[in-house]
């Protein structure tokens, strides 16, 4: 019997996952079963689990490919490297604009995904734990947040903003009001939601251009413009 290389064993498993990720964007993640990602592999049920002991393990694999694949770590620190180039609101701006980018890009995709692991935790927070517990390090959001209130923090003591809310009211507001754009945008574009009126503005771009814009009141910027300090 020929030896199994680990790049056989590596593409195999990707196979695998890159299966269940397209059924994810095609089902709703608490519907895709070990049999559709058979069907889509067209791999053996033996086949499949030489790799994945079940679907949760698969699913623990596919979350850590898009971790690395889709991370908005470095663009974070980039926009972050230019605190001193540009005003608090405008450094606010960039990291709103950046995820809006990211959002409109992904909202079919890892954003569905995430949205739907969270619906699934509430019903079934065990199966969940043994997703995440899989994938390691610190996500998008965790990291943006991370990184946010430690400039927040530190702007606010050299004097350059003037919170009207403490740093952690900011964060919490922030990451609610993210949640809720995020819902109701994933909502309206992927589940077909017809004949809502409102549609155009249940946009990524839209309704984080308004939270950016909140933000910057909340951290004492007015309405001043996000322009680049002379």
């Amino acid at each position: 019997m020929p030896k199994v290389t680990e790049e056989y064993i590596i593409n195999k498993k990707k196979k695998i996952t890159d299966a269940a990720y397209a059924l994810c964007l095609r089902k709703t993640v608490s519907t895709v079963t070990m049999q559709d990602i058979i069907n889509e592999t067209g791999l053996s049920q033996g086949g499949i689990y030489r790799f994945f002991k079940d679907i949760d393990e698969i699913f623990s694999d596919m979350g850590q490919e898009l971790r690395k694949k889709k991370s908005m770590k470095g663009k974070i620190d980039e926009i972050l490297a230019k605190k001193d180039e540009l005003t608090p609101s405008g450094v606010t701006d960039a990291l709103f604009g950046m995820l809006a980018d990211f959002m409109t890009e992904e909202l079919m995709g890892i954003e569905k995904i995430d949205f739907e692991l969270s619906v699934l935790a509430m019903n079934d927070p065990r199966r969940v734990d043994k997703i995440m517990k899989g994938m390691p390090g610190v996500g998008n959001m965790e990291y943006l947040t991370m990184r946010t209130m430690e400039y927040f923090v530190e702007e606010t003591k050299r004097g350059n903003i003037h919170p009207r809310v403490s740093v952690e009211e900011l964060l919490t507001f922030i990451s609610s009001a993210y949640s809720g754009i995020r819902e109701i945008c994933i909502v309206n574009n992927c589940y077909k939601h017809e004949g809502n009126p409102f549609i155009a503005w249940y946009q990524p771009g839209v309704q984080l251009r308004v939270l950016a814009k909140t933000v910057n009141y909340l951290i004492g910027e007015g309405e001043e413009e996000s322009v680049e300090r002379k």
